[in-house]
Parts: C-alpha cells; structure tokens; sequence
C-alpha cells in the first residue's frame, strides 16, 4: 500500500516518492516550511522533522537571566562558598609541601649506611684535630704508582685479619672489661655489634687482632675487632 504525502495527504507513488525526516512526500511538497521553496536532499535542513532551506532554518537562542535580587543573592553565595573551600583545601595542604618517602627495608638501610659513614668522619675529624693533622707523605712514595683500596665496609679502621681458631669458652668473671671506642657493625654471623661506650665484659684475646667477649648493654657476645675497644 502507497503512504500519504506528509504535506498534502495524498497518495505517494514510488515515482515521485521522497523519504526523508522520517517521512513520504512529493517531489514538489517537499518544501520550505516557511517560503515554501521547493528543496532536495542536498540542500534541506531538518528540524523538529520538518524541512527548512538555510535562509530559515531555526536558530537556537540563550535565554537570558535577569539580574534579580534572588539571582544576586544565589551568586554572591556560590563565590563564599567556593572561597570557603579554597580556604579549606589551603589550610589542609599548608605545610606538605614534601614528598612522603615510605620508610621501605631498603631505605632504612641506606638511611643506616649514612649514619655509619657520617660517624666515621666525625672520628676521622676527631683524630686529626687531636694529633694536629697527619703526617706529610714521605718522598720515598712520591715515584710509586698509585694503588687503588679495594671497597670495604663502613668502618673508621681495617678490620685485621680473623684467626681460624673457635673463641675460647667464657668463664664466669674470669675475663677482662673493656670499653668501646668506636662503632662497630657485625660482618659475619659470629662477631658482635657494639656502639661507641658501650662495655664489653668478659674478653678473652685470640689473636693480635681479635678478641672474644659479651656486650653488657645488649647481652650478645661475639668476636670483635681488638683496635675498637680499650681496656679499663
């Protein structure tokens, strides 16, 4: 069955059928809605499913807002509140201008590192005030070429060479009392950790270079380096 022309309301046949906007029209209804131009599919615009050339196409318009007292009030509101918010936020973030760095396995050991490498300045700085700086190189290693120290752990003096030999067994009292000088960190499962003052009890020597003894502030014994700690 033939549609009707959405103009005239006459039967469309399908050879001067146009579809468009979603409906059938004549060739010759198919017109401007208000000078009544005759369009095509090329130059029609559509609005509200109705058909318009581009001389009265419908344009869309701003309603415009009177500036009523309500209005003025609703305004004046919004820009307290939005400096009310400002504030806020300022205050929150006043003071935070950092990064918070997590206190993560990794960092706590470079943190400790640093610590170490700053103490042994500060001794090496003590030292050199307290022996009036060092001494000036000899001559005699003037022509010698330069020999590069291999990296060692953080510690203000070599640490001298480890006798194979197991530490003696502590006897109750038997032993000597010392006192730390410097910092030492334990390199091996069998030393000891101790901190400058600390009291080393119970020492036994092993050799020129290492010692046995307990730790009085922490109760951990161990071998530790002999130029660390002095006798009292």
């Amino acid at each position: 069955m033939n549609p009707q022309c959405s103009r005239c309301n006459k039967i469309v046949y399908p050879t001067e059928k146009v579809n468009c906007l979603d409906k059938y029209w004549h060739k010759g209804c198919f017109s401007c809605e208000v000078c009544k131009m005759t369009l095509n599919m090329k130059n029609y615009k559509g609005f509200d499913k109705k058909p318009y050339c581009s001389q009265h196409y419908p344009k869309t318009s701003f309603t415009s807002v009177a500036d009523t007292p309500e209005n003025l009030r609703l305004m004046q509101q919004s820009k307290v509140q939005s400096q009310v918010l400002y504030k806020e936020e300022f205050e929150k973030n006043k003071g935070k201008g950092f990064s918070v760095v997590a206190d993560t396995p990794e960092m706590q050991r470079i943190k400790k590192t640093q610590d170490q490498i700053s103490n042994i300045k500060y001794h090496e700085d003590f030292e050199k005030s307290r022996m009036g700086g060092e001494a000036q190189p000899s001559d005699n290693n003037a022509g010698k070429a330069y020999q590069p120290s291999s990296p060692q752990s953080y510690n203000y003096e070599p640490q001298p060479p480890r006798s194979a030999a197991a530490p003696p067994p502590l006897a109750s009292g038997g032993g000597k009392r010392y006192r730390a000088v410097y910092d030492y960190v334990a390199a091996d499962e069998d030393e000891v950790s101790f901190a400058d003052g600390d009291m080393i009890l119970d020492v036994q020597q092993i050799d020129e270079g290492w010692m046995f003894g307990r730790v009085e502030r922490t109760g951990q014994q161990g071998m530790l380096p002999a130029n660390y700690v002095e006798a009292i």
